[in-house]
């Protein structure tokens, strides 16, 4: 079952969050504090959309996103979504895109954006539910 997101959530979110992450595929070294602090500071956002996933009464996974404005219409950006390791690949995430989906069509936006890490399954995982390649964006950084 997919519900909207609660604050009562978020530490629930935080564990699941570290479970996916801590590891050498993605290389991230979240605390708890760090990553509840992290996600709060998107539920805090004026527009957040957010979900979670449950399975027998327990949260499993989530979704968050903001509205973001645009100057000819508005779109939803994934900041985060991330299942449990051991139900991934069996469709949740699938579940989870298509509720924003749902609010992205009841708020007649034009869609979604994201980034991801291209060095890991999660692009295949994006194609597979309709996301293409952006050609005429570039994500770029500066490490200091």
């Amino acid at each position: 079952m997919i519900k909207k997101f609660e604050l009562s959530d978020l530490t629930a979110c935080a564990e699941i969050m570290m479970s996916v992450y801590n590891n050498d595929l993605w290389q991230c070294r979240w605390s708890l504090e760090t990553a509840k602090s992290y996600l709060k500071d998107y539920v805090d956002c004026k527009k957040f959309i957010g979900y979670t996933l449950w399975l027998d009464g327990e949260i499993k996974g989530a979704i968050f996103c903001h509205e973001k404005i645009w100057w000819n219409n508005n779109e939803v950006f994934v900041d985060e979504m991330f299942i449990s390791p051991e139900l991934q690949r069996k469709g949740y995430g699938t579940k989870m895109l298509s509720k924003v989906e749902d609010y992205i069509k009841e708020h007649n936006l034009a869609g979604f954006t994201l980034s991801t890490s291209r060095y890991t399954p999660a692009p295949n995982f994006y194609r597979k539910n309709g996301f293409l390649d952006a050609e005429h964006v570039l994500f770029m950084y500066k490490e200091i």
